[in-house]
């Protein structure tokens, strides 16, 4: 109780105690303690894992039917208003929503914006329902569950949840008619009330509660804090959850209406009978509401039919049962449409399809607790049955669970007595017990409460059963049962009525008569719901009869509490003990008494008092170890685990029966860890003096060394300094004399040396200037020369030059004029058709006769050509040869500049420079004749090479007038057949030269070209018109008209067409035009090229890999977004707009599938690869976007088709929009799965911190009995990713602002399931532990600063001021404030539970009890009790905007070599082609 009341006041609710989880009711909304933040929070954790919670033992429950493949019940239990209703909803909201990362079901949930399943949905909206129905306002409680109720909720093999199935026991039908003082009838009555409208209340007749006799009993009928109407709401809405439509809830509101005008029905009082007549205003609105006759029912409730073997009598009955048998008939109907709501439940839960896929069920038990008030009647006495049962079940679990263990161990043990309630329970379900005599009772039709208790009295009273049944001392109505808990007196009164509580045969035949179908229907559910209770109440009369007897309330009940029972002891069960901390509803307060009480009455002290029987204390061995290990001596640490506990207890424990040695733990009896507490605190204390003594000596110690090194060294000091003093001076000396001897022979060396370099510098000059005159003289007389020859040769090549000009201007001129005169006569000869076979035959004349004279001067040419060779030859072999008499030329200059060195060879040289000078005029006369034979060739060469270019200019101009000749027959040919086609020509010809088209390597403009001239070009491929094409069709040749092979024939729109007429510019537009063709050819083939871009350039394409060390350009990167964009460009400047929408919807689709194929560490690169291409798409459609919106005005389209372009354009963009956006939702997705599991481990967990290396208990040989405790990631790990994905965003050439949204988002992450799950750590907080994680933490921020991120550490801020709490001091009030202002981030709520969850190590003082009521009171008094971050959903990718688009300011055509896609590698040439022509 200790351990409770500590708790309560630190506002902690739950304790464990064993196998039993006890909550205590706070009496308070705790919001924040039942968030899907914390539902998540004890998801896959296991039992003590984190703090004592219901959540902890549901996950339990779910973990072990999972593991061992069995059924499971969670049995909550506790007096009224404990707050076993709330409990057993929060179990099942838990169940219904939490979400399983191990077996992950149909649908994710996260923390905000959940979608249930409707099976889900339906199980949670029967908690208001059968409160509504069921529950009531008692004086314990606001919200008391009159029934009990259990709840199945079903699983299938994939642990899912398809069903769940709901059985009820015993509601109290007695509320309905009567209510003590400050307690309320069912909700439902008031909710009705306060929120029918107005239509409604006059239809069903509603008045204010006041004015209802089943509504006015109690007093106050408000509950504080409670809104019916809003209630009525929430009612509503969850019957139609479960099916139940808005017809039949007009109905279920007709019969509660008709209930409460039953009360209502005034029956008068006569002398021996009682009066009703058929027109009482309350019994007409029941008959009209029910559908009965009026007549009748005012009979029986005023009359009884007793049947007889021979006849039926009726007699009169008084008012006392009248009453009885009015409300009969209300309690009636009412179980009957409470039996009917149970049964929709499970029909929509439960179907026979559901139950086929059933694999195994978690059952939830809400029951009444154990009862006992100043008055006791029937239900406290079937109540306090049940808890009985309950009771037994639960001792018997305790010990079976003490004995498993004993067992499991292997360890001796004797067997442990326990208190057992089966004579308790004998006394109340023998074959002759309570139970049984009030049955036989209250099947007598003279059946009485006082005739019951005398055959009490008389069966019981005896001393076999005096321990357990008692005679009250005074009085003969009451009788005592000694319960487990306590004794408790029950008056008999009311016993068999309520007991028999059936309503007579005439009143059941007139209901089943009625001509309401859904009261008949309500009547024959329960009828037949109660089928099974009918048959087991058939007993045998004379032999071979049966004899069919009304099932009673006690029997029924006593039926369906085997039935429980028989459901908990087939599953494993789980207990949840609910306390009533005080009787007046006070929150946090806390009574000790009465807490103690509950504690014994619930079976606890029981539960506790059986453990201390056997072995109530229990280490495993690493435990034991790990906390007494310094009980022996150092030299024993190196052995085995095993070795080391067994010489610890040996050292320490001389009574070998005070413990036992199990397989894996240690076993103690009372007592016994106090004593070894002792030792150890005594051994810590001793190691202590024993380190402080070791700690002044080893102080000293060094103090007296130092003193003692400080005096040697300063006499070491002096001496030296005497020393090197002496050796200075010593080294002095010798160096004046070495310096004297040195100067010495440097002076006389120096003397010398002067001398000798002045002989050796006169000489030199002298021979230079003599050697450098007879130089200078001989090249003085070469460059003479050479400047006349070269002045020469300038004046004789201008002069001929000048000559060649004049001469070659007076040719052109005179050829011009010759060339203008016949092109006059041509066109006059051409605009007659007769004179067109004449010119033909000359034309081909001419043809044949010029190409016998290309050939003839093609082989002229070859001759030349090959003379030409041999004369370069000839030239090249000079010239070697002139190259080599240079080179020996300079050598020998070279020689005589080197020949002054020595006066001894002055004569040599002079006799060696004269044979050279001879030797020198020879090879310049060689030279010179060399020179002119080069000039000769040089000449020759020349004419040879004009003779040549005359001759290819001929050539050229041979094949140029050929061509013209063709392409003039070729329009000469379409004239005539014009002309023969419409008559006489008319001079006129189509000009197509105003068309203009943009290039795709400029800038962007993509409303150049309008629709309507796309679609003419579309229809260019055709020779002629569309509006002839029929007559042309039909067109015949003529007879005497032979086509040309297509050797001799250009084209009409080959190159040159128009240059024949004198309009070259023409060609190029025609030379475009083809090109076109070309494209559109291939855009035509729409399969082809989509299935290229889907399969080759999007599903199968390489993504340039993350390096460190090169980063690739920005085409090598985005060019699929501009390939794409090119074929979109091209796509709406030829007219396909259809097309285009087409492939744009397969290009994002391919996108979108091949993004989210990848999972895990492989979506890192593809995700930020095409992420930064589909913006660059998009960059493109909003620039052709802004375009089409500038160019409105200016542009030729149609208002149509101006509209349809716009739409494709606004259409696409916003499908790319949507296309960013799911593949970053689809990344960060995946992103935030890979990080979640590392956070905990890495941030956590992982001590990177040498030094203050800590363990979950401070056990010191955590590395050696826990080798394997090394956290699965460490922050390396989680830095690594992080760097990974920023990598991969800067290669990818990311936005800025995109990069920091995702890293903001990925440390917000971070920041939450750190912090969350820090608070939630159970004996894991400790300022070792403070110390880590904020060195982990201080790793990210260096992280986030390196990277540019630095407003990226904000979101780690509640968990930075947690480890900082973590580390300050925490001995008085004023470090609170302290702690209160630099945390000022966390709420009380948050530091409270940190301070909670504080594990005080052993050289730590304990936190005061003064402190943390401090703490308590003021996270009580903030009303902000917000504990848990909100969640960031995995599923969700965070806040996303799509930044600017970039500035595009031409479509690139860069694709990879590798890249197999013949036909986009064709139409990015063919676009490059186009632009160079434009």
């Amino acid at each position: 109780m200790h351990a409770i009341r500590m708790r309560y006041q630190q506002l902690s609710i739950y304790t464990y105690s064993g196998i039993v989880l006890i909550a205590t009711n706070p009496f308070q909304r705790i919001d924040s303690l039942y968030s899907p933040d914390i539902i998540q929070m004890y998801s896959g954790k296991r039992r003590g894992e984190l703090e004592p919670h219901l959540f902890a033992i549901a996950e339990d429950a779910y973990r072990c039917m999972i593991r061992d493949s069995n059924n499971q019940t969670i049995v909550v239990s506790g007096e009224s208003g404990a707050g076993k209703t709330v409990s057993a909803k929060y179990i099942m909201r838990y169940f219904a929503t939490v979400e399983d990362s191990e077996r992950p079901r149909k649908h994710s949930r996260g923390s905000k914006g959940d979608i249930l399943s409707e099976t889900e949905q339906q199980i949670l909206a029967t908690n208001p329902i059968m409160e509504a129905f069921g529950n009531a306002k008692t004086t314990r409680n606001d919200n008391s569950s009159r029934f009990g109720k259990y709840i199945a909720i079903l699983f299938s093999d994939k642990a899912e949840i398809i069903g769940a199935k709901i059985r009820t026991y015993l509601l109290e039908r007695s509320r309905l008619v009567f209510q003590p003082a400050t307690e309320r009838n069912y909700h439902i009555f008031y909710q009705l009330c306060a929120g029918a409208t107005d239509e409604e209340r006059e239809a069903l007749g509603l008045v204010p509660v006041t004015e209802f006799a089943y509504l006015n009993q109690g007093g106050d009928a408000v509950i504080p804090n409670v809104d019916d109407a809003a209630e009525f709401q929430v009612t509503k809405d969850s019957l139609g959850t479960i099916g139940v439509n808005a017809d039949i809830q007009k109905k279920i509101f007709e019969i509660l209406a008709a209930l409460l005008h039953i009360g209502n029905i005034t029956i008068t009082a006569g002398r021996t009978d009682a009066t009703l007549h058929s027109t009482e205003p309350s019994l007409v609105r029941v008959c009209e509401l029910l559908g009965i006759d009026s007549l009748s029912f005012a009979k029986w409730i005023t009359k009884k039919q007793i049947v007889t073997r021979s006849e039926k009598i009726v007699t009169s009955l008084n008012y006392k049962q009248a009453v009885v048998v009015r409300d009969s008939v209300s309690k009636f109907i009412y179980s009957a449409l409470f039996d009917w709501l149970v049964f929709v439940i499970n029909k929509g839960l439960a179907s026979p399809e559901v139950e086929k896929s059933v694999k195994s069920f978690i059952g939830v038990l809400d029951i009444y607790g154990f009862e006992h008030f100043k008055q006791n009647s029937f239900e406290q006495f079937c109540i306090n049955y049940a808890n009985e049962k309950l009771q037994q079940e639960f001792n018997q679990h305790v010990f079976k669970l003490e004995q498993d263990e004993y067992v499991r161990e292997a360890i001796e043990w004797t067997f442990i007595e326990y208190s057992d309630n089966q004579p308790c329970i004998d006394l109340i379900e023998a074959r002759i017990g309570i139970l049984s005599l009030l049955d036989e009772e209250s099947r007598l039709p003279s059946g009485s409460d006082e005739s019951w208790i005398n055959k009490l009295y008389t069966n019981f009273d005896v001393d076999k059963h005096k321990n357990y049944f008692k005679k009250p001392r005074f009085g003969k109505s009451a009788f005592t049962i000694h319960h487990y808990a306590m004794d408790v007196t029950y008056e008999s009164a009311g016993f068999i009525e309520k007991n028999r509580d059936t309503v007579p045969d005439e009143h059941m035949d007139l209901l089943l008569a009625t001509k309401n179908d859904f009261l008949k229907e309500v009547i024959q559910t329960s009828i037949d719901i109660n089928k099974p209770e009918i048959a087991a109440s058939t007993v045998k009369g004379r032999p071979g009869t049966l004899t069919s007897r009304k099932p009673t309330l006690g029997g029924i009940f006593k039926g369906s509490l085997i039935e429980l029972m028989n459901t908990i002891n087939s599953t494993n069960v789980h207990y949840i003990r609910c306390i009533k901390p005080n009787e007046g509803k006070e929150a946090w307060k806390f009574e000790g008494p009465m807490v103690l009480s509950q504690l014994r009455a619930c079976g606890v002290l029981e539960t506790i008092r059986i453990s201390c029987e056997g072995f109530p204390t229990r280490w495993t061995f690493e435990e034991f170890v790990g906390r007494y290990y310094m009980l022996v001596h150092s030299s024993n640490w190196t052995k085995s685990i095993t070795d080391i506990a067994n010489e610890i207890l040996k050292s320490t424990i001389t009574q070998p029966d005070r413990y036992q040695l199990g397989k894996t733990k240690i076993f103690f009896r009372a007592g016994m860890l106090a004593y070894l507490e002792n030792l150890r605190s005594q051994r810590l204390n001793d190691c202590a003096v024993l380190i402080q003594k070791n700690l002044k000596r080893l102080y000293f110690r060094n103090r007296y060394l130092e003193i003692r090194k400080s005096i040697i060294q300063s006499q070491a000091i002096f001496r030296g300094y005497l020393v090197r003093a002496r050796i200075e001076k010593l080294r002095l000396n010798n160096a004046a004399t070495k310096i004297q001897s040195a100067w010495r022979r440097y002076y006389a060396r120096k003397c010398y040396l002067d001398l000798r370099n002045a002989v050796v510098k006169t000489q030199a000059i002298l021979r230079g200037h003599m050697v450098r005159k007879g130089l200078l003289h001989g090249r003085q007389e070469r460059a003479v020369t050479t400047i006349q020859r070269t002045f020469r040769g300038y004046i004789a090549r201008k002069d001929f030059k000048a000559d060649l000009r004049k001469i070659i201007i007076i040719q052109s001129l005179f050829r011009r004029r010759q060339a203008f005169q016949q092109l006059k006569d041509l066109k006059v000869e051409a605009r007659s058709a007769n004179h067109y076979k004449e010119v033909s035959y000359k034309l081909e004349n001419k043809v044949v006769e010029l190409t016998q004279t290309l050939a003839t001067r093609t082989e002229e040419n070859k001759k030349l050509l090959q003379q030409i060779e041999q004369m370069e030859t000839h030239l090249s072999a000079w010239q070697e040869k002139h190259n080599e008499l240079q080179a020996y030329t300079k050598e020998l200059e070279a020689e005589a500049e080197t020949a002054n060195e020595h006066m001894k060879h002055a004569q040599a040289l002079e006799s060696k420079l004269s044979e050279l000078n001879d030797m020198f005029q020879k090879s310049a006369s060689k030279m010179e004749s060399l020179e002119s034979e080069s000039e000769t060739l040089r000449k020759s060469l020349t004419d040879k090479s004009n003779q040549l270019a005359e001759a290819m200019s001929l050539q050229k101009q041979k094949e140029e007038s050929v061509n013209n000749l063709n392409e003039e027959i070729e329009k000469l040919k379409e004239e005539i057949e014009k002309l023969s086609t419409y008559g006489p020509a008319t001079g006129a010809y189509i000009n197509g030269n105003a068309m203009n088209v943009n290039s795709a390597n400029r800038a962007i403009n993509i409303t150049s070209t309008t629709k309507l001239a796309r679609s003419l070009k579309r229809h260019s491929l055709n020779t002629t018109l569309p509006a002839v094409e029929p007559e042309v069709s039909q067109m015949t040749p003529q007879k005497d008209f032979s086509p040309r092979p297509a050797s001799m024939a250009a084209p009409p729109t080959s190159p040159g067409y128009f240059a024949a007429f004198g309009d070259a510019g023409d060609d190029e537009f025609y030379a475009s035009a083809n090109i076109d063709e070309e494209i559109e050819k291939i855009l035509d083939s729409s399969d082809v090229v989509n299935m290229e871009v889907a399969k080759g350039l999007v599903e199968s394409l390489k993504i340039p890999q993350l390096s460190s060390h090169s980063k690739a350009t920005a085409n090598e990167v985005l060019f699929p977004a501009h390939i794409i964009n090119l074929i979109t460009f091209e796509m709406w400047r030829l007219g396909f707009v259809k097309e285009s929408e087409v492939f744009l919807a397969l290009v994002m689709q391919s996108i979108q599938e091949k993004v989210m194929s990848f999972s895990g560490d492989e979506i890192i690169s593809p995700g930020a690869f095409w992420l930064s291409n589909v913006h660059e798409m998009y960059s493109f459609v909003v620039l052709a976007e802004r375009n089409v919106l500038e160019n409105e005005n200016s542009t030729s389209m149609s208002e149509s088709d101006l509209e349809e372009y716009e739409r494709l354009v606004s259409l696409v963009k916003h499908d790319l929009e949507n296309l960013e956006f799911n593949i970053y939702h689809t990344w960060m997705k995946e992103l935030k799965r890979m990080l979640h599991r590392m956070i905990v481990p890495a941030v956590i967990e992982s001590q990177s911190l040498p030094g203050f290396i800590t363990n979950e208990g401070n056990r010191f040989f955590s590395k050696i009995l826990n080798p394997s405790n090394t956290p699965q990631y460490s922050m390396d790990d989680l830095l690594n990713l992080l760097n990974k994905i920023y990598k991969a965003m800067e290669v990818y050439y990311l936005e800025d602002e995109v990069v920091r949204q995702v890293v903001i988002e990925l440390l917000k992450l971070v920041g939450v399931v750190s912090f969350n799950d820090l608070l939630m750590r159970r004996n894991f907080l400790s300022w070792k532990r403070g110390l880590q994680i904020s060195y982990n933490i201080t790793r990210i921020e260096e992280w986030c600063k390196s990277h540019e991120v630095p407003e990226g550490t904000l979101k780690l801020e509640h968990l930075m001021q947690a480890t900082k709490l973590l580390q300050l001091k925490k001995a008085s009030i004023k470090d609170l404030e302290i702690i209160y202002d630099i945390c000022w981030t966390l709420t009380p709520a948050q530091v409270q539970k940190l301070f909670t969850q504080y594990h005080v190590a052993d050289y730590e003082a304990p936190i005061s009890s003064d402190i943390l009521k401090a703490i308590a009171n003021k996270a009580m008094n903030n009303g902000n009790d917000v504990l848990l971050l909100e969640t960031v959903p995995l599923d969700d990718s965070g806040p996303f905007e799509i930044v600017e688009p970039r500035q595009l300011a031409a479509l690139e055509t860069y694709i990879p070599s590798w890249l197999q896609v013949p036909t986009l590698k064709k139409l990015v040439d063919l676009t490059l082609r186009n632009s160079s022509k434009m």
